[in-house]
């Protein structure tokens, strides 16, 4: 009877241990299987090649101290990854003399495809957190996430893309760098706003005095000569329009002054004068005997051996070809007289610019020489319509009273011009990196994140560079410090274009 009771209650004792390892066995799956879907529906995941990997902390805000990191691999058709080798670090970059400082999170495999570890941050700041994937069936991966303390979650930086509610959540999180307000300070970093701006180019050319092609006279013989006496005798003389330059003997004009008296003495009894008698007057007109001339020699009755050279206008001898008794040939240019009343202003402007100069355009005109002298207000008369081939310059022209004198022909002078470009969006020049043939501007989208954005630039005026495309009225840019950011997204990045 013992015996039997004592069989009973130890049977009895079996079947209570059984049933309570059953309930406990059934509540551990069941709340292993509730914990498993609740981080797979929650985590946020990112693709990479193949897998998919889910990656979050505990605390989700990381915080100095010890964090747990949470990781889930996965097959795109979701079966759980385990034959691989995983390992993750956060890592601060170095600043000044103190080194860079690693900190392994010692991941564990807990369930197929879910592992964990712990990170140990030994104080506050950025610690970017790079996870390594090394499987032999899809390859070897590498990811980097931007991570820091007392900020919340993870921001993906490098190696994949986001899916899920982190794609929703992140907007083209790609090329994002983080920077913790520590060392936003220690950088320096300083932001501008994007905005539509009225912009005044400012044009300035190196100008040049000239002659006024149209207040040139050459002086030229119709007929051969010879030089007898010259009064215009040295470059530089003032000249009165009228005044003799110089006399002349020619054989031909001799004959004509000849044949001209022969004809008058043969027609000198009629009343008026024939066709041959007009001709011969004509003939001695063209060959540039003034009236005045012909009359005297009709009174005189005898040909005159040297004929008097008259100055076409006033100005200043600038050229001299001749000397008493030289010779003299039909169509060379003996003298050149310039009216230095009024002068040109040609001054080279760059291909770039040219196409906002337009005659009729305001311009001031100074000698760098005479500072105290002021400038001369001028208008753009004429815009040559080729360009210099060597220096790819346009040349252009205006016109200045010069009465007293003071601008003189081969002086250098300087132009400047103002081109109303109207309202531009634009930003300042020193927000704009130059990247070869790309311009680059960080975009600051709150929280300590800056992207880095290739934009389309115009021209540039006042400091502002216009934005033809890559920005909008009223984004944020960094204009200070973004050297230093450059070169940090470099490494985070690796943006090819840089």
């Amino acid at each position: 009877m013992n015996t039997s009771k004592q069989t009973l209650w130890i049977a009895g004792f079996i079947s209570m241990v059984i049933i309570f390892g059953g309930v406990y066995f059934f509540k551990s799956e069941l709340k292993s299987e509730i914990q498993s879907t609740t981080t797979k529906n929650d985590m946020p995941r990112y693709q990479i090649g193949e897998l998919e990997i889910g990656v979050t902390t505990d605390p989700t805000t990381p915080l100095v101290g010890e964090n747990r990191l949470i990781i889930e691999l996965r097959e795109t058709g979701g079966a759980p990854v385990s034959d691989v080798a995983i390992n993750a670090y956060a890592e601060m970059p170095a600043m000044g003399a103190m080194p860079a400082m690693r900190r392994p999170a010692g991941l564990q495999k807990t369930t197929p495809g879910h592992y964990e570890g712990k990170i140990e941050l030994p104080m506050r700041g950025e610690w970017p957190l790079t996870i390594e994937v090394k499987d032999s069936k899809h390859g070897d991966q590498r990811l980097q996430f931007d991570l820091a303390t007392d900020r919340k979650g993870l921001t993906l930086a490098a190696g994949a893309k986001s899916i899920g509610r982190a794609a929703v959540k992140t907007e083209d999180s790609s090329n994002v760098i983080t920077i913790d307000s520590r060392r936003w300070q220690i950088i320096g970093v300083k932001t501008g706003k994007v905005t539509n701006k009225n912009l005044v180019k400012k044009i300035r050319a190196v100008g040049e005095v000239k002659f006024d092609e149209r207040l040139l006279s050459n002086v030229t013989l119709k007929f051969d000569g010879y030089i007898g006496d010259l009064k215009a005798n040295y470059v530089g003389a003032p000249i009165k329009k009228g005044q003799v330059l110089f006399t002349v003997y020619s054989p031909e004009l001799l004959a004509a002054q000849q044949e001209y008296l022969q004809t008058l003495e043969h027609r000198k009894n009629r009343k008026s004068e024939d066709t041959l008698l007009r001709a011969s007057r004509q003939r001695l007109a063209l060959w540039d005997m003034s009236d005045r001339e012909i009359q005297a020699l009709e009174q005189r009755g005898t040909p005159k051996d040297y004929i008097s050279i008259y100055a076409p206008r006033t100005g200043t001898l600038i050229e001299r070809h001749i000397t008493d008794g030289s010779a003299a040939r039909m169509g060379q240019k003996l003298l050149t007289i310039a009216d230095l009343s009024r002068v040109w202003i040609e001054a080279e402007v760059f291909e770039a610019d040219l196409e906002l100069v337009h005659v009729g355009m305001k311009a001031k005109v100074s000698l760098p020489y005479l500072p105290g002298q002021g400038s001369y207000p001028a208008i753009v008369e004429y815009v040559y319509p080729y360009l210099k081939g060597d220096s790819r310059t346009g040349r252009i022209r205006m016109s200045l009273d010069n009465l007293t004198g003071d601008l003189k022909p081969d002086m250098y002078t300087e132009v400047s011009l103002e081109v109303d470009l109207g309202d531009r969006l634009s930003v300042p020049e020193e927000a704009i990196i130059i990247a070869g043939k790309s311009r680059v501007v960080f975009i600051d989208l709150g929280e300590g994140r800056l992207k880095p954005v290739w934009i389309k630039v115009g021209r540039r005026a006042q400091g502002f560079v216009e934005v033809l495309e890559g920005l909008s009225p009223g984004d944020t840019v960094v204009t200070s410090g973004n050297f230093l950011i450059a070169a940090e997204t470099r490494l985070k990045t690796g943006v090819k274009q840089w």
